[in-house]
């Protein structure tokens, strides 16, 4: 399958893919060889000559050295192998998330039960939060409510960013115990 061309070049002479003549030497050798292999991983005839191609400017770029041609067509098939297998993985997340975005029903349909055990949960958050000191009800109520970082909540209350995170910890804690559950959400 690969063209062994070392008989006409000398083994001692590496080929530059920066250097033109050797550019066109290496090209001439693997096109067509690198171009069926990402042909027949993308099916696509553009997408495969445009990742052949990527894949030898990044050769010219970077200036790669090859000792025979031979060097320079395996090197070549794993980075258009490379390339071609990222597209395909690429292509199909594209076509996930555009399904996606169609076909996804969108309504959210929620029962009087969900609503009623929802209602009533957060009446039992706020009850909780009432009963936690003030200084760690303050710090929570800026994190959850008014959707404040850390750093600003710090700035807002004239403490340090460490002592807000221990404050929320420590006033997340103090509600599950309050309530008795794991998770506490407070909207």
């Amino acid at each position: 399958m690969v063209k062994d061309i070392s008989e006409n070049q000398s083994e001692t002479t590496a080929l530059n893919a920066a250097d033109e003549r050797d550019f066109k030497k290496i090209y001439d050798a693997t096109f067509s060889l690198l171009f069926k292999v990402s042909y027949r991983i993308v099916n696509e005839e553009e997408a495969a000559e445009d990742l052949v191609h990527d894949s030898y400017i990044k050769a010219n770029e970077k200036a790669m050295q090859f000792p025979t041609i031979n060097d320079a067509t395996f090197w070549l098939i794993r980075v258009v192998k490379n390339a071609s297998l990222n597209y395909v993985k690429r292509k199909g997340r594209e076509k996930k998330a555009l399904q996606r975005e169609f076909y996804e029903d969108r309504r959210q349909v929620t029962s009087g039960e969900t609503d009623a055990l929802r209602a009533e949960t957060i009446e039992k958050a706020k009850e909780a939060l009432k009963q936690l000191p003030e200084n760690l009800r303050e710090v929570l109520i800026l994190r959850e409510y008014a959707d404040m970082n850390y750093k600003e909540i710090g700035k807002a209350l004239g403490i340090t960013e460490g002592n807000v995170k221990v404050r929320v910890f420590r006033a997340r804690e103090a509600l599950s115990k309050i309530i008795g559950e794991e998770d506490v959400s407070l909207s």
